[in-house]
């Protein structure tokens, strides 16, 4: 049914780029971060929000997870085919596409079976890096993180888009991260390397002649916004801190702050945040305030590393 109504939508939100509303597109809306922006964006009255997810069983998720969700709201579309025809203009596009990682059952039984004799041994009972990934629905880094947000550029730039906001992370400057080796046997061979596919694709983003602001969070958690600050730098110098997390809802706030005070601008930052008080933050600042002091330091991220 879904499948039937997806031109009915694409053309609902082209008429209403004429309204008052601020038409954006978020994809990848039913994963982890990409619902939260798409929640706010709902709950934001600044803004008119579709969602664009993979398949019907993902749509079905999203709508139960947003049950004021309109039908209307969602298109269904394989980012990785590209096999949408957009026409005409829309302004702002969220991008939180990425690969999912699943842990190996084999790999988790061979764990678990091993743990007692590592106790005896005085090792830690699970070496999580030990672990064996592979990517759900066989959608790897290469096809996601690389090819799907190319795909997703080239449609932007077709729509006649004025702004991206592109959510990666951070590490993308380190090709040993551990992240990289996600996905890969141990020899190394496999469809790891999300990082930097994650990067290449950046890196085509920035030079698409598009506006854009890239978002690379630190460690995502699943706490609530707003309890602790925002810190944003660039270049990976934040991996250097004790502590670089950031709730997936902060990284929602920031994304929809980024829509508002980046427009004409062509930003990339890294983000975490850190605790009020005791040598930490002097107070919790608003993701609107972080992102426009962040602007007035002038810092830029340079793809060249």
């Amino acid at each position: 049914m879904l499948h039937r109504i997806t031109l009915f939508v694409i053309a609902t939100f082209l008429c209403n780029i004429g309204s008052s509303l601020k038409p954006v597109l978020v994809t990848g809306a039913s994963g982890r971060t990409g619902r939260l922006v798409f929640e706010q964006l709902v709950k934001d009255p600044r803004f008119d929000p579709k969602a664009l997810v993979r398949s019907e069983r993902s749509a079905q998720k999203l709508r139960k997870a947003v049950p004021q969700i309109k039908l209307d709201q969602i298109v269904v579309c394989d980012i990785t085919q590209a096999d949408i025809n957009w026409q005409g203009n829309t302004p702002q596009i969220v991008i939180c596409t990425s690969a999912v990682p699943v842990i190996s059952k084999r790999s988790l039984a061979l764990a678990f079976l091993k743990a007692p004799f590592n106790l005896i041994r005085g090792k830690k009972p699970i070496d999580f890096r030990s672990f064996r990934f592979k990517w759900q629905g066989g959608q790897y880094p290469e096809l996601v993180d690389y090819q799907g947000v190319i795909n997703q550029i080239e449609w932007a730039k077709k729509m006649g888009a004025k702004q991206i906001v592109l959510v990666g992370s951070m590490g993308g400057t380190d090709p040993s991260n551990f992240l990289n080796s996600v996905g890969k046997d141990k020899d190394g061979n496999g469809n790891g390397d999300i990082l930097l596919w994650k990067r290449k694709a950046e890196r085509y983003l920035v030079e698409s002649g598009l506006d854009y602001c890239i978002i690379h969070p630190g460690g995502l958690t699943d706490g609530p916004a707003g309890v602790e600050d925002f810190v944003l730098d660039v270049n990976d110098i934040l991996l250097e801190r004790k502590k670089r997390s950031i709730s997936r809802s902060d990284v929602a706030n920031l994304c929809v702050a980024a829509l508002v005070e980046g427009e004409g601008k062509k930003i990339a930052l890294d983000c975490i945040t850190q605790t009020v008080g005791e040598g930490g933050a002097a107070k919790v600042r608003s993701p609107e305030e972080a992102y426009k002091e962040f602007l007035a330091e002038n810092k830029v991220y340079d793809y060249a590393l």
